[in-house]
């Protein structure tokens, strides 16, 4: 699980009654997709013929620039996760990271669990021995991604959530 019991109000929109932006709502969302596309590599290498976790990002992408509306950016989401399903590891992680960023238009919250799978992927995808700092290096990666106007709203978001996110973001 990596949502709270509780929605925090800073994850939920203006219009529905707490203090999350449309602006920073889109930029919650081009962050999710970053950081899926970072690690989508390992899915395309375990299914070249799926191409429903980079429609997932193209569909986060297109969420955020108003070309879409949000349930279709939320079923590519599902599509992503549904390529997911059968597989196991790396690959399993970085499809779960596309949906989960695609799924950001839906509930902003989502924006850690693409940062969480996008680890976990590339903690599986290192050799062994090297799980740990590749994840480290992801972390690092997402963070210097983080545009501004977000950062300390994901960074106290990681500190709040990393024990349900499975510890991903401890230093």
């Amino acid at each position: 699980m990596i949502l709270p019991k509780v929605r925090d109000p800073r994850f939920i929109t203006i219009r529905r009654g707490g203090t999350l932006t449309d602006a920073d709502h889109r930029l919650l969302a081009l962050w999710a997709a970053a950081c899926a596309e970072h690690v989508l590599h390992v899915f395309e290498a375990a299914r070249p013929e799926d191409a429903r976790p980079r429609q997932a990002i193209e569909a986060a992408h297109a969420w955020a620039r108003g070309e879409i509306m949000m349930t279709q950016a939320r079923t590519a989401g599902g599509h992503a996760m549904g390529a997911a399903r059968d597989l196991k590891g790396a690959a399993r992680y970085a499809a779960y990271a596309a949906g989960q960023a695609a799924v950001v238009a839906h509930v902003a919250a989502h924006e850690l669990g693409a940062a969480a799978y996008a680890i976990k992927a590339a903690r599986a995808a290192a050799p062994k021995g090297e799980a740990e700092s590749a994840g480290r290096r992801e972390r690092q990666w997402q963070r210097d991604q983080l545009p501004e106007a977000i950062r300390e709203l994901v960074l106290d978001d990681q500190r709040l959530r990393n024990d349900i996110c499975w510890s991903v973001f401890d230093c």
